[in-house]
């Protein structure tokens, strides 16, 4: 199988030719004949990945994602200094700095390392744990107390949910047209979110990341685009375990999961403040 996604195709087991290793369905290795001395040759000598031990990497991530996101909401605080609002801001740059540095290094890693997994689920949940507080407060001026943070981390579990259950009951199917479209659509929203971020600091935002039309279009096709990329994810998983990948491939679907869903819950947030602000 070949992948667009450059999460996955740092994986040789993915690739065809070039003397690389082509794994075929587990179920038809064979032992060979009792004394053989390439009895087990087409075995692979290593452990491998299982749906278990994906489900264990991905909570693992997700998991720390999460606790570094609470800790970083109730460090903060309130909001009532200017000092407050640069700890604030501060953790936010920080942390989705440091997790845009890392999910490169991961993507185009060749050996996926688990610490380097870890590592970008810890800044990215400071990250989101300053966003969530930022737009928290940004909504309350307008509501007063709301949920908005809780109804967008529901949603998010929500959509992964439904999603899971439409890959498998559906049987949809993965091509590489689909995973270049996404491959594509991905890097091309980062590209434009980075040039708002520019040019918002010399007031010439486009208007992606505010409240009005384009934001709610930009957010929406994010929205849209994170459930396409739990579907490669997906399909990753289900190919990585007929083709007996090596359990340590378990942390790049972790990191591909983690990516997608924290997609996800940052687009859905958006919309939910705007839908609230209006």
């Amino acid at each position: 199988m070949q992948s667009n996604n450059p999460v996955f195709n740092r994986n040789e087991s993915f690739h065809h030719g070039h003397g690389q290793t082509q794994y075929t369905d587990p179920s038809a290795w064979g032992t060979g004949a009792p004394g053989d001395p390439v009895a087990g040759y087409n075995m692979p000598s290593y452990e491998r990945m299982t749906i278990d031990s994906v489900v264990q990497k991905t909570a693992m991530s997700i998991g720390v994602v999460i606790i570094a996101a609470l800790a970083t909401w109730f460090v903060v605080g309130d909001i009532v200094t200017a000092a407050d609002a640069g700890t604030l801001y501060g953790a936010l740059i920080v942390g989705s700095g440091g997790a845009f540095i890392l999910s490169l290094v991961n993507s185009f890693k060749k050996v996926i390392s688990p610490a380097l997994v870890l590592a970008f689920a810890a800044l990215e949940g400071v990250a989101l744990g300053a966003l969530s507080k930022a737009i928290d407060l940004q909504v309350s001026q307008y509501v007063g107390d709301n949920n908005v943070v809780m109804q967008a981390v529901l949603g998010t579990f929500a959509a992964f949910a439904g999603t899971l259950a439409a890959y498998k009951f559906l049987n949809i199917q993965v091509g590489n047209k689909f995973r270049t479209f996404v491959t594509a659509a991905m890097f091309g929203m980062v590209g434009l979110g980075l040039l708002e971020m520019v040019l918002s600091f010399f007031g010439n935002g486009m208007g992606l990341f505010a409240n009005g039309a384009l934001g709610v279009v930009f957010a929406l096709a994010g929205l849209v685009l994170g459930v396409f990329m739990l579907i490669m994810d997906f399909d990753f998983v289900e190919q990585g375990v007929a083709n007996g990948l090596e359990v340590r491939e378990s942390w790049r679907a972790a990191f591909a999961m983690t990516v997608s869903l924290v997609w996800i819950y940052t687009n859905l947030l958006r919309l939910l403040a705007i839908f609230q602000q209006d």
